[in-house]
Order: C-alpha cells, then structure tokens, then sequence
C-alpha cells in the first residue's frame, strides 16, 4: 500500500506523539493503562499559514521535524496509515524544544 501523503490547510500542524518514559526515575515500571498521553511531539506537516483580515499570507514559525510541546487537550486524534497523529492549530503549541 502507498504511503498517503498529507498536507494539513491554514495554520494547522500535524504532531506525531513521542512516547513518554515507561519507567520512573525511582525504577518503578508503569504500566499503559496508568500512563498519562504525553504533551511532547515531533511536527510531521505545517501548513501554509493563516491570513489576515487583508487576506496576507501569515507564515507559521514552526517547522517540519521541531520537538514541541503542546496542551493536554489539544488537537483532534487521527489515524493515518497506521500511524496515530494530532492535528492541531499552530496557537495549541506551547513552545519548540531545542
């Protein structure tokens, strides 16, 4: 099967979840259903930009392959090839990790 090939519209960001640590610092293994869904991710797709009330192309600062971090809620929740993705707007990330 093709690989589908996905570019998101406006100012939406697609984010592919990096899984969190499964142990803690202490040893202790968690197990899945304890886990909270982790806030850090990886950008796969950027849109084009949002626009203005002048209809002006507004660039979006984030770029494909940033470590970001994102809110709890944030995004909607798809599945695409048989990877698990969000697609958010760019004003649902927090900041870029470096």
């Amino acid at each position: 099967m093709a690989k589908t090939n996905f570019r998101p519209l406006h100012d939406r960001v697609v984010v592919k979840r990096i899984d969190a640590e499964a142990k803690t610092k202490g040893g202790i293994i968690i197990p899945d259903s304890a886990k909270e869904k982790p806030q850090e991710g990886q950008v796969v797709a950027v849109g084009p930009g949002g626009r203005d009330e002048a209809g002006k192309l507004i660039p979006i600062d984030i770029k494909t392959g940033d470590r970001v971090l994102f809110g709890k809620w944030s995004g909607t929740e798809i599945k695409l090839d048989g990877e698990e993705l969000l697609i958010m707007k760019e004003s649902d990330i927090m900041g870029v990790l470096s």
